[in-house]
C-alpha cells in the first residue's frame, strides 16, 4: 500500500467532506506517454472525467520524458484549492515535480497548508525547492510509508482525522 491508497482509505473511513484535488496517471492508454490528469478530490474515481481541459502533463519512459502543462495546475489546481472553505479534510494526492512552473497553484497550496483544515498530501520524496517549501510549513508532519509501518500510520492518522468530524 503506497501514500494515495493510504490516504483513501482514510477517507473512506472517515465521514469528512473532502476538498482538494488528486492526480492520476492513466497507464491503460496503450501510448508511450501517459497521460496525467488533475480532478477534484470530492469526485469519485468512476465519475472522473478526462480531457485536454485537466491534463496536466504526460510521462513516458520511467519519467525520463516529460510534456508537462503547468498553466492546468495555475488554473483548475488553483481553483480546486480555493474550493476548500466548506470541506473538512484537504486532500493533495499528489504533489511532485511536474508543478514546478505552476507558481500561483504553489502558492495556492501553501496557503492551503496554513489554513485551518486538516490537509492530507501524497508528496514525492524528491530534492525540489517547492516540495522543500511544502515540507517546511509550520505544523507540517512529514509521515514517510513502509510496508512495516503502513498500519500503524493509519490508525495514527485515523485518530488525527476523528478529531477533525
Amino acid at each position: 500500500m503506497g501514500k494515495s491508497t493510504l490516504i483513501q482509505r482514510l477517507l473512506d473511513e472517515a465521514c469528512l467532506t473532502v476538498g482538494g484535488f488528486c492526480t492520476k496517471m492513466d497507464e491503460n492508454t496503450g501510448e508511450v506517454m501517459h497521460p496525467i490528469y488533475i480532478y477534484p478530490a470530492a469526485v469519485p474515481v468512476d465519475r472522473r472525467e478526462r480531457s485536454k481541459a485537466n491534463l496536466v502533463g504526460r510521462c513516458g519512459n520511467f519519467g525520463r520524458q516529460k510534456e508537462i502543462f503547468p498553466e492546468v495546475f495555475d488554473t483548475l489546481g488553483t481553483a480546486y484549492l480555493r474550493d476548500i472553505r466548506a470541506c473538512q479534510v484537504v486532500l493533495m494526492d499528489e504533489l511532485g515535480f511536474l508543478e514546478r512552473d505552476a507558481h500561483r497553484f504553489q502558492e495556492a497550496v501553501l496557503a492551503a497548508l496554513k489554513g485551518a483544515q486538516p490537509v492530507l498530501a501524497a508528496v514525492k520524496n524528491r530534492n525540489d525547492p517547492f516540495l522543500q517549501a511544502v515540507r517546511g510549513v509550520p505544523g507540517v508532519r512529514v509521515l514517510y510509508i513502509t510496508r512495516e509501518n503502513r498500519e500503524g500510520l493509519f490508525r495514527l492518522l485515523k485518530r488525527d482525522l476523528a478529531q477533525a468530524e
